[in-house]
């Protein structure tokens, strides 16, 4: 048995590293094994914040017996789905096409030309509750490879043709604007009035929906009550960590109370934006609390931020969160511990398992002196428990998320750190997953810099591409896997925030060279894109997915950026291409909104606009009173500067007014006169 896992950069394959099984990482080498032994191929993917992924690892992966069943009969691939997206949506579009529905950890058995015959998900170690145990699923796959091979090549021939077939177009060239009342009426179909959010268990928090109503509040007398009653019950549940900051992955039920136990870097750094755009006292406390503690606990000593922490600790999910009341008493005393046992819903009984309850915190109280004493000692003895693991690779496109939602965070709570911090993510970025990269001395090769950083003049370099991206890094060294379209979307939105926060045109520059990367590269024939680039691996199909998920789909993180570079800088190319990768969304968004929160918002703040507003004039209170109004307009591309500048054409040729500080409001750069008062900029445009 040969274990090819031990050099892996992902933690989740370190976590295989010492399993029996003879697992290979994904590419060419085992595909060529498999034809050499005439096996079928066994892939199995994961994350490390998964439990059900622990749990099959240790109940199969981790047996001797079934390890040498599969080290004979498959040759087996264990994959990262958060390194390999483009492995994970291919074969999770296979997995739901022949099983109805996917999840992880997804199981697939692969032909030696990658096409799928077999797929499901987590298979118990003995048979239960009508599902065969692991080891009668591969006794039943070996025995159908080599006694019905052309049954099988039939299967993956159907499936190969129905993942070519939905990999298409699926929209019609210049149909971008969106019905948003039909939109808003379908959610309000879906929406959940009692508990808050849409549906029924399991609950995700539906970030990009609740942003989407955010910035059409005025549309539909229900949209407020929707958004407020879902942000409330999120943070009040025990989905939100109610001593520590930060939301778990979803809940397992209607009431957001028992959460599956997860913390991703993806949802808190949405969550974090979505709460500070809030401008509401829940909104404030929550933003800066879940801040808090991304850069506590996911904050990487090379600046950038883990993936995940945990579900378990020490083998039992939730087992670092909960509580039950004599523990309360023992960390608190009798008095306190019996109050917060009331405040925060622990009986008994228990919410959750053995007894144990999460943290609600539904109403809070009067005495919020009190409560933050609580809070801090809880939070002390928590410490000395065992922590969850963490997956601490970073992930470009989660940290672009991340550093457009401390930069919200930051400018809307008056915490310049939280600025400061999402810069020194996106210099990491740029420095380890970016062009960079390639560099072996930063010193070397043209640079340009206006904060003490020597970074890649994009302008002098001749090589093409300039800007590509690597997905994943670990330690501060980058993996060899190729970023996304996500990760272009999502990185370039995140330095078009840093250009907004700090005025430095190093990141337009920097933006606007990803963005040319991804045109160049993802788009589709109608005007969309996939989520690879045209010279990137080739797997069975070329992925192409428009909707958004937990995180925001690689077109809708396009569609942002793109919008918000064309404010900057009135160039109409990047317009144009949000206009057509919305256009060939708009089948999704028609029919399931739900799916499409990120493209309806782009949608709707590029049917008003969106406004481009900059503001110039003399550092002091009139200025950070024009900018503070500014800020709160939703979905508004910002900038501030003392003068006017030619480096960020959004602010060419803007001049204070009479020596005070202006504001100039404009639509596709076509602007208003401007205005000095808060009263006329709030009148502007509405």
């Amino acid at each position: 048995m040969v274990n090819r896992l031990a050099g892996a950069t992902s933690p989740y394959l370190l976590q295989h590293a010492g399993n029996p099984v003879d697992w290979w990482e994904w590419g060419p080498d085992a595909f060529a094994e498999a034809k050499r032994r005439d096996t079928p191929i066994l892939l199995s993917v994961g994350y490390a914040a998964c439990h059900w992924c622990h749990v099959m690892a240790h109940e199969s992966f981790e047996d001797a017996a079934t390890a040498a069943y599969m080290n004979e009969h498959f040759v087996n691939i264990k994959v990262d789905r958060e390194e390999r997206p483009d492995v994970d949506a291919v074969y999770m579009a296979a997995t739901t096409a022949m099983t109805g529905s996917g999840g992880w950890p997804m199981t697939v058995v692969l032909d030696h030309d990658g096409n799928p015959f077999f797929a499901g998900t987590y298979f118990p170690d003995t048979p239960r509750h009508g599902q065969p145990a692991f080891t009668q699923v591969l006794q039943a796959l070996s025995e159908a490879w080599t006694q019905r091979r052309s049954e099988i090549g039939a299967v993956a021939e159907n499936v190969r043709q129905h993942l070519t077939a939905i990999s298409g177009a699926d929209g019609r060239a210049g149909d971008w604007q969106v019905d948003v009342t039909a939109a808003v009426e379908m959610l309000a179909g879906q929406f959940d009035p009692m508990a808050g959010g849409f549906g029924g268990a399991p609950k995700f928090p539906p970030s990009m929906v609740l942003e989407f109503l955010r910035r059409v509040s005025k549309v539909d007398s229900r949209v407020p009550q929707m958004l407020s009653r879902t942000v409330a019950a999120m943070a009040g549940g025990g989905l939100y960590d109610q001593i520590g900051g930060g939301f778990a992955r979803y809940a397992v039920d209607r009431g957001w109370v028992v959460p599956h136990f997860e913390k991703m870097l993806y949802d808190n750094a949405q969550l974090i934006g979505l709460y500070a755009r809030l401008g509401t006292d829940l909104g404030d406390r929550v933003a800066r609390e879940s801040a808090d503690w991304m850069i506590r606990e996911l904050g990487t000593a090379e600046g950038g931020f883990a993936s995940a922490l945990d579900a378990d600790s020490e083998g039992v999910e939730g087992k670092f969160y909960v509580w039950t009341p004599a523990g309360l008493v023992e960390v608190l005393g009798a008095e306190d511990g019996a109050w917060a046992a009331e405040l925060f819903e622990v009986t008994e009984a228990g919410t959750f398992e053995e007894g144990a309850s999460t943290l609600q915190l539904r109403h809070r109280p009067d005495d919020t002196e009190r409560l933050e004493s609580v809070k801090t000692r809880l939070l002390t003895a928590r410490e000395d428990r065992v922590r969850p693991a963490r997956d601490d690779k970073v992930v470009a496109a989660w940290n672009g998320l991340a550093i457009s939602g401390l930069v919200d965070a930051g400018l809307l709570l008056g915490e310049p750190r939280y600025v400061e911090t999402a810069v020194a993510a996106a210099e990491l970025l740029w420095r380890v997953h970016g062009p960079s990269s390639r560099y072996a001395d930063e010193g070397s090769h043209p640079g340009r810099s206006s904060a003490g950083d020597v970074s890649v003049d994009l302008h002098t370099l001749t090589e093409e591409p300039a800007a590509r991206l690597l997905r994943v890094s670990r330690d501060g060294a980058a993996g060899a896997h190729a970023g996304v379209l996500e990760d272009y979307g999502c990185v370039a939105g995140g330095f078009l925030s840093l250009v907004q926060a700090t005025g430095d045109s190093i990141w337009l520059d920097r933006a606007t060279a990803l963005l040319d990367t991804a045109l160049t590269h993802f788009r589709a024939e109608d005007g969309g894109f996939y989520d690879t680039a045209d010279d990137a691996e080739a797997l069975v199909t070329r992925p192409r997915d428009p909707s958004d998920n937990a995180s925001p789909g690689g077109t809708s993180a396009m569609a942002h950026a793109l919008v918000t570079a064309h404010a900057l800088t009135g160039e109409g190319r990047f317009r144009a291409a949000a206009e057509e990768a919305l256009a060939a969304t708009s089948t999704l968004i028609a029919k399931a909104p739900r799916f499409a929160g990120w493209s309806l918002a782009a949608a709707a703040t590029m049917a008003e606009g969106p406004l481009e507003i900059a503001v110039v004039g003399p550092p002091g209170p009139d200025r950070d009173a024009l900018e503070a109004a500014a800020r709160r307009k939703p979905g508004a591309v910002v900038v501030v500067a003392d003068e006017a500048r030619e480096d960020i054409p959004l602010l060419s040729s803007r001049t204070s007014v009479d020596g005070k500080a202006a504001a100039y409001v404009c639509r596709g750069f076509v602007c208003e006169r401007p205005v000095t008062s808060v009263a006329d900029l709030e009148r502007a445009h509405t």
